[in-house]
């Protein structure tokens, strides 16, 4: 009987019998499906594969557990390449004169940078790029990166959620589903890549395009000048997550087969790394050594306020701000409590004579049923009541909402002709749409007529 077998009759999780253990095992040596299944329907820790592996998976046993687990390493789906400047322009449906342009921008006239304050009191750098570099930026993104790249699951962040035949997710990847994978652990080694954006030099982005997708030299450099600014990635360019992800397309991988060897989970949110055992006070010395080198062998420095183990023994075990000592995440108790007390505040609020039309109560309003909705996003039994409270007490329009509201829509409709194809006019034309939303509570004529006209100038913005 084989080490699996055995271990699996002993009970073993199927995260550690699919190869070594966790998520993107590749191995010859794996139970089949039937006695996954077999697992699962005997198991009292939940009573389906997607629960249990925490994939919020719809329908229980009816995807092939091989091809969620096959990958450890990021691969290109097909063999085929962009041979020249040419077919680029081709793949990502532009002319050749915007290339050019693109290509041609001065440095300072790429990105516009602005500071946002960081929650420790640091300064981030945030770069919003011409709009033209959006565009090109933005097709990279959906005719490269997510239709060309499988990815391993262990990765997390911005990248396409895995869908199966139906279009129905099998794989999320948010931050939750980050969190889900380290549920009853009894020891974390959190690592965080300091500057992780700036860090990345455009050599190992040339690498990306030119190495793992096999695209030419001129294209791969080409594609590099259109992802980086300075000599490497930024923060707001809209390539920059995924380049991220790839930025250890040849390494990660080896880090975490040996981890796994261990029965140790590995994730990798954009910049912060976890490992979790279910072992308790486990000794990480040798994990972050591997993890250590493989960033210093890409330049990349650790943050090492933020580097460091945490034990069930000492204190609650938190991954991205969610809980992990439970069968599924939780967010930590004490901001439960400040979202119930947000939600009886903004109630409180709403009672005051004509507060529900002011800017700050549809300000507050729109940041509390966000924080509520997380409540539902990790199955907390106060999210339909908290919600409930908060349908009843919608932010209501002013007669100034009409003014702005008529203004916002003649200025789109003066702009349609000339900039009805931009990225800005399409956000311009939703931001007015939401606006004839909260009109409707009220003036639902006025909303109608001013629905009408706005029906006339769509924007013809290429999403694709």
């Amino acid at each position: 009987m084989s080490a699996r077998k055995r271990a699996y009759r002993e009970g073993a999780h199927p995260s550690l019998l699919l190869g070594s253990s966790g998520p993107g095992v590749a191995s010859d040596d794996r139970l089949g499906q039937r006695d996954i299944g077999r697992y699962y329907r005997s198991s009292s820790e939940c009573n389906n594969v997607s629960q249990a592996l925490g994939y919020g998976l719809a329908k229980p046993l009816l995807f092939n557990l091989k091809t969620m687990y096959q990958i450890l390493k990021p691969e290109k789906i097909n063999s085929k390449s962009i041979s020249s400047l040419d077919n680029l322009c081709e793949a990502l449906n532009i002319s050749v004169d915007e290339l050019n342009e693109a290509l041609n921008l001065p440095e300072s006239e790429k990105y516009t940078e602005k500071t946002v304050p960081k929650s420790n009191g640091a300064i981030r750098h945030v770069f919003k790029p011409h709009h033209l570099l959006r565009k090109i930026q933005r097709r990279i993104n959906k005719r490269i990166f997510t239709k060309l790249v499988k990815w391993p699951s262990y990765l997390y962040g911005t990248l396409p959620n895995d869908l199966d035949g139906n279009g129905d997710i099998i794989l999320n990847r948010d931050y939750i589903n980050c969190a889900r994978q380290h549920c009853q652990s009894k020891s974390l080694l959190k690592v965080d890549i300091k500057d992780f954006f700036d860090n990345i030099h455009e050599d190992y982005v040339f690498e990306i395009f030119h190495v793992f997708l096999k695209y030419p030299d001129d294209v791969s450099k080409a594609l590099t000048k259109i992802c980086c600014h300075n000599k490497n990635v930024v923060q707001g360019a809209l390539t920059s997550s995924y380049i991220s992800c790839l930025s250890l397309w040849n390494m990660e991988h080896k880090i975490v087969k040996r981890l796994q060897r261990k029965n140790l989970i590995y994730t990798r949110l954009v910049d912060d790394i976890t490992v979790s055992s279910k072992v308790s006070n486990y000794n990480f010395d040798a994990a972050l050594s591997h993890i250590k080198n493989m960033l210093y062998e890409r330049d990349l420095p650790l943050n090492i306020e933020k580097t460091r183990p945490y034990y069930i023994s000492m204190e609650p075990l938190t991954v991205h701000g969610l809980r992990v000592n439970f069968d599924t995440p939780r967010l930590p108790s004490d901001e439960v409590r400040k979202i119930r007390a947000a939600v009886h505040n903004i109630s409180k609020l709403s009672s005051e004579p004509g507060y529900r039309t002011t800017f700050a109560y549809r300000k507050d309003y729109n940041r509390c049923i966000g924080r509520v909705n997380k409540l539902k996003r990790i199955g907390h039994e106060k999210h339909e009541a908290l919600l409930k409270k908060l349908i009843e007490i919608p932010p209501l329009p002013s007669r100034k909402d009409i003014e702005r509201t008529r203004a916002s829509i003649e200025r789109l409709e003066r702009d349609f002709q000339s900039k009805g194809s931009s990225y800005w006019y399409y956000k311009r034309f939703y931001r007015a749409h939401d606006r004839l939303n909260v009109l409707q509570r009220r003036f639902d004529v006025i909303a109608s007529e001013l629905r009408d006209r706005l029906k006339e100038i769509k924007p013809l913005y290429d999403k694709n």
